[in-house]
């Protein structure tokens, strides 16, 4: 028996045991995203059936909209700025935890609580928090004299959108941070130590041999964390949907805004398609980065 027929029966023997994740993943996967590019070029009516092929007008509906360049503008600033500021901070509390001192285990449960709890939670305790009335933020402004009068950071157009840039960057600094932890653990404690017996700072030391190694668990963090602050939804959603108007609106929040309450599917399915490809990109990203840090450890 010839090795290629061979390994043609082995596929097929192994065709039970891979056959129902394989299923799985054309339900759940590959049919609503084909689902979804059919329905972005078809007309949809309110009640949400089929009216007939609509084209590229859904699209150009879309490009037509007052609001699209001021969500897309907000949507670039969301990420770029919860993503690096994240990493930045990560990396410094990473090297917090991973040294040896009193307290370490505290601190790390610390850091991992806000990840384990759900962003809707997260989200709630951090409105109720930044009540006008009734929040603890509100109450230590006017004590401290800062304005006369209940602030609503949420309500405000000139500051919430601030207010959610900082609290994505607390939600997202567990994931990051673990993940740059684990990559600081899996790097030999005897380089440094051979580093330092040769002369060299323990800042040299760390900006010259720490980082570099560090490097792919960085940028692996760094491009799961830009999927993950992208397709955020919770948070926005919870503490303003998206307003005052469209103030604080993403793609993710403005997708759902178009589709329940402008009751324009269509359209909707348009933008859904445009982050579909968005994230498609920060995967190809992620495996030629995974396929990258395999070569280096040859």
């Amino acid at each position: 028996m010839s090795t290629k027929t061979f390994k043609k029966g082995s596929s097929f023997r192994s065709l039970p045991w891979i056959g129902p994740a394989l299923l799985l993943i054309f339900i759940f996967v590959l049919w609503p995203v084909v689902e979804l590019f059919l329905v972005s070029f078809r007309e949809i009516s309110v009640s949400g059936l089929i009216k007939g092929w609509a084209g590229t007008e859904n699209y150009k509906a879309l490009l037509d909209n007052s609001d699209l360049s001021g969500t897309l503008r907000r949507t670039a600033i969301w990420l770029v700025v919860v993503v690096t500021l994240t990493m930045a901070l990560s990396l410094p509390l990473a090297q917090l935890m991973n040294a040896n001192f009193r307290g370490r285990r505290f601190l790390r449960y610390s850091v991992i609580v806000p990840w384990a709890a759900s962003l809707v939670i997260t989200a709630t305790s951090w409105k109720w928090i930044l009540d006008p009335y009734f929040g603890i933020v509100t109450r230590i402004i006017v004590d401290l004299r800062i304005a006369e009068e209940p602030v609503d950071l949420l309500g405000d157009p000139r500051t919430s959108f601030i207010v959610l840039l900082a609290v994505g960057i607390t939600v997202s600094l567990p994931f990051t941070s673990y993940v740059l932890l684990a990559g600081l653990q899996a790097i030999p404690k005897e380089i440094m130590e051979a580093s330092l017996v040769d002369g060299a700072s323990a800042w040299k030391g760390y900006w010259a041999i720490t980082f570099p190694l560090l490097r792919p668990a960085f940028l692996v963090a760094a491009v799961i964390n830009s999927v993950y602050v992208f397709n955020s939804f919770p948070i926005i959603w919870v503490m303003t949907k998206g307003g005052p108007a469209y103030e604080t609106d993403t793609t993710t929040t403005f997708a759902y805004k178009v589709a329940f309450r402008d009751q324009d599917i269509g359209q909707s399915a348009s933008l859904a398609v445009g982050n579909f490809f968005v994230i498609l990109i920060f995967i190809m990203l992620f495996l030629k980065l995974s396929k990258w840090k395999e070569l280096d450890q040859r």
